[in-house]
């Protein structure tokens, strides 16, 4: 088989040679042979990437697409992983679906029913009509999204 070096590799798969490096040190592509001290890949290694990129676009974690690698028995065919992954994904994305389904009929209600004025206006209206509904937000608040500290005034 021909030895491609990182770069040809990167080019070939649309991908970053420090990608490839960063995937070769999380052990999802095994450790590539050295000429010259430079990293040469098998061709093979077109065919893994592939599959990771598919996974990437399934939305698939890194720590997942190891395991869709290396985390079953030897001679586990193809097939017998992905739907396992898959099973699991599926579940987990219907889950996700289901609270952004509530999130965002939580959202029209606000927009549509809140007519409050001061926050504790609108806090004492959540007290009043129970905790109970109040869940924390299932999904990570984006960092560009949070609003920062101020610093208070002395005056």
């Amino acid at each position: 088989m021909s030895q491609l070096t990182i770069s040809e590799v990167a080019r070939r798969v649309g991908l970053t040679p420090s990608a490839i490096r960063y995937y070769e040190r999380l052990g999802i592509l095994p450790r590539a042979e050295r000429v010259s001290g430079q990293r040469r890949y098998d061709t093979r290694v077109l065919y893994r990437l592939a599959v990771v990129q598919r996974a990437r676009q399934a939305g698939f974690t890194l720590d997942e697409i190891k395991a869709l690698f290396g985390g079953f028995a030897e001679g586990t065919p193809a097939d017998s992983r992905w739907r396992r992954l898959a099973d699991r994904k599926l579940t987990e994305l219907n889950a996700l679906a289901k609270r952004i389904a509530a999130m965002q009929a939580l959202l029209e209600r606000l927009r549509v029913n809140c007519h409050c004025k001061t926050f504790e206006v609108c806090g004492k209206a959540i007290l009043e009509k129970g905790l109970s509904n109040v869940q924390t937000p299932p999904l990570q608040v984006s960092p560009a999204f949070r609003p920062r500290a101020r610093a208070s005034r002395l005056t």
